[in-house]
């Protein structure tokens, strides 16, 4: 999981993974015209991200297409984010509840 989080902290990184969102199964060369890097830089990007599994190269005939794998985002989701966020909605109705006892009004959940 340590090198998902490392993997995800990198905007370069993040923007690998939402343009195979939204054009999964690219080659290395696809990659380089829609991405504003060095083929290079890509490269790197991409191998640490294999490393991480968040995305798996899959050979189809002589090109090598990289592919988003949602799995390792999935146990994030339900390791960190889904199970913490009943205790954050109580949080901020505690936040309100205390804000229009003082009289400061209340704030608007989850914005």
């Amino acid at each position: 999981m340590d090198d998902v989080f490392r993997a995800l902290a990198d905007p370069s990184r993040r923007a690998l993974l939402d343009h195979l969102h939204r054009h999964n199964g690219q080659t290395l060369n696809e990659l380089c015209r829609h991405l504003d890097m060095t083929r290079q830089g890509i490269s790197k990007h991409l191998n640490l991200l294999i490393r991480a599994d968040l995305v798996v190269p899959l050979w189809s005939g002589r090109q090598k297409l990289h592919y988003l794998n949602p799995a390792p985002l999935k146990q994030i989701s339900e390791r960190w984010i889904d199970k913490h966020k009943a205790a954050c909605l109580r949080a901020f109705n505690d936040l309100n509840h205390g804000l229009e006892a003082i009289g400061a009004g209340g704030i608007l959940v989850g914005r």
